[in-house]
């Protein structure tokens, strides 16, 4: 059963648009709580819903609340709050389900809506598919509907609070919230371990939300870095599911770097499940081999944290996550979750006594290069015949040595190339034949 609204992380795009506004959100509502009918045997339930900083937030709570009521569910507001802490928060209230509005790392215009299941963990594509076949044709007129408050954050702080084993005291840290859900949960549990701040992304307006900050723009975390002598830095995207480091230098670490750091370490603890480490097809093939002379070994899936955390429950694993910095610690998050992986890192370098710039060594990237047009339509991959040419053409050149991955985006009008092989050189020239051949067979923007 294909999905005609959903993509790798919910339902996404531009706010006023045919498949983001109130009217829509009101019968996506009403067909979730359609499918817990069906699912769970009984009409109502508790659902938590949050949200991240953006304007249009407030009245798609709303209209989604409005749906879910209409259909026998009980609505409970969480407010503005981080992905990863609504996902907490249906299980600490027995919730049937989650919902967040939010478009994560895309800019204010946008927004979106995500479901997370009684478990914690984001609804499967199957159970998406259903929901969207349970849509009612017209939205009801008055959308609006009586939303008590819960507090989804407290217990979220606790348990952020109980991962250190030592203070920060004397720690300097520059932390990014992006003007996000995370500015009031990520600040405050820095200070609660005593660690001296220096603050950017921390004025959320509804407006700027991604705006030049967070995990998408890391220059001025990394300036910032430099600048007050911290020892790291921390970026979030809006909704806080994002990691993104930087070093002492003001360098910042890819998303496989930090999870090849967490793998090792737990690895040579003797606490990575299953010496098992689950990433994406998006990862570097040096994370492999990083994992493998450790003794431990890498498991991959399709793009999208979602499939890391299915993936993960599978294989009875406790770590995986995305390039991009979805970075997934079962152990105390059933989602990925942005501050829980700064934590757990640094946790390994108050162990170890290593700076971030030398925890980072233990992974050697291989040559990589990926680019994102933007395309006006997502026409069919097998269609493209100069595209498919050019990676046959690729993919022959680099033989062992290298690999091709070209996917369109789950959550933007985006076509994205990656190609890692044996040098710069042959990365650079592999992946400019490509781009080539894509603005030749697509509407590029």
């Amino acid at each position: 059963m294909t999905r005609k609204y959903f993509g790798t992380d919910g339902v996404r795009g531009p706010y006023g648009s045919a498949t983001m506004n109130e009217a829509f959100a009101w019968r996506l509502g009403a067909a979730a709580a359609r499918w817990l009918k069906k699912a769970k045997g009984g009409a109502g339930g508790k659902v938590v819903i949050g949200r991240d900083t953006r304007a249009s937030g407030a009245s798609l709570v709303q209209a989604v609340a409005g749906g879910l009521a209409h259909e026998g569910c009980a609505v409970f507001s969480l407010e503005v709050l981080p992905t990863p802490a609504v996902a907490r928060a249906v299980g600490m209230n027995r919730a049937v389900l989650g919902v967040v509005i939010t478009a994560s790392h895309n800019p204010a215009t946008d927004n979106g809506i995500k479901f997370i299941s009684a478990s914690g963990m984001k609804l499967t594509d199957a159970e998406e598919a259903q929901i969207e076949q349970l849509m009612p044709a017209t939205p009801m007129t008055d959308t609006r509907v009586s939303l008590p408050q819960l507090d989804g954050a407290s217990n979220y702080l606790a348990m952020a609070e109980s991962l250190l084993a030592s203070p920060l005291n004397g720690w300097k840290i520059v932390l990014d919230t992006a003007n996000g859900a995370t500015v009031h949960t990520s600040g405050p549990v820095l200070r609660d371990y005593g660690a001296d701040l220096w603050c950017i992304g921390a004025d959320p307006d509804g407006k700027n939300i991604n705006a030049g900050v967070g995990s998408e723009h890391p220059e001025k975390m990394c300036e910032a870095v430099r600048r007050h002598g911290a020892r790291l830095g921390i970026a979030h995207d809006g909704d806080g599911d994002r990691c993104i480091l930087c070093d002492e230098k003001g360098e910042v670490l890819a998303g496989d770097e930090i999870l090849t750091i967490l793998a090792l370490h737990a690895l040579k603890q003797g606490k990575l499940a299953k010496k098992t480490l689950v990433v994406t097809v998006q990862s570097n093939l040096g994370v492999d081999a990083a994992m493998a002379v450790a003794g431990g070994r890498v498991v991959r899936t399709p793009v999208g944290d979602r499939y890391v955390s299915e993936k993960m429950l599978v294989e009875g694993a406790n770590l995986g996550g995305e390039s991009s910095g979805h970075i997934i610690c079962a152990d105390a998050s059933p989602t990925g979750d942005g501050l829980v992986a700064a934590l757990k890192v640094i946790g390994i370098m108050q162990a170890t006594g290593k700076p971030l710039s030398e925890l980072r060594r233990v992974l050697i990237m291989s040559p990589q290069l990926s680019v994102a047009l933007t395309v006006k339509k997502n026409k069919p991959l097998e269609s493209l015949w100069g595209l498919s040419a050019a990676i046959k053409s690729v993919e022959m050149e680099l033989g062992t040595k290298g690999r091709v991955l070209v996917r369109y985006s789950g959550t933007e009008p985006k076509l994205r190339l990656l190609v890692e092989g044996p040098t710069d050189a042959v990365v650079k020239a592999a992946l400019a034949k490509l781009a080539t051949a894509a603005r030749s067979d697509l509407e590029i923007h």
